[in-house]
């Protein structure tokens, strides 16, 4: 038996509130997906499904205390590659409209780019980000170099 090809098909955000939590990611841009689902939103993130779902009930069906599920807290940053800067000024002038806090606004970074930080209305860290050595493809995935 092979094993099964190693990749990432989806992220569970814990959320406080649901209606909020998804509509900040609907007027961020992310195509919302299987409505009809109770107590879940599901939406499209470009190869990989982003889905919100309360930090109680995340919490329960890993088996650990919800402050131990706390967002923000868990050393987990979130990445939107983007094409070029200003694309990331786009993004992040939209997180900021959505209801987001930009955390660090845009600028250079260290490592060549350019990038800055928000956080969606629970806690969670996004990084939008140019990097000009992490070439990106016509559907806005990355592609590595080795």
């Amino acid at each position: 038996m092979t094993a099964p090809h190693a990749h990432v098909s989806l992220i569970t955000l814990g959320t406080a509130d649901l209606a909020r939590a998804a509509g900040f990611y609907e007027r961020l841009g992310f195509a919302r997906k299987m409505r009809a689902a109770q107590g879940v939103a599901f939406f499209e993130a470009g190869g990989a499904a982003l889905s919100l779902y309360g930090l109680a009930d995340l919490a329960r069906d890993a088996g650990i205390s919800e402050t131990a599920q706390r967002p923000g807290s868990g050393g987990v940053t979130l990445a939107w590659n983007c094409a070029s800067e200003a694309a990331v000024d786009a993004v992040m002038a939209r997180a900021a409209a959505a209801g987001g806090k930009v955390l660090v606004g845009a600028k250079k970074a260290f490592w060549g780019g350019y990038h800055g930080h928000f956080a969606d209305p629970d806690g969670h860290v996004w990084e939008v980000a140019f990097n000009p050595q992490f070439p990106l493809a016509p559907d806005g995935q990355p592609a590595l170099p080795d």
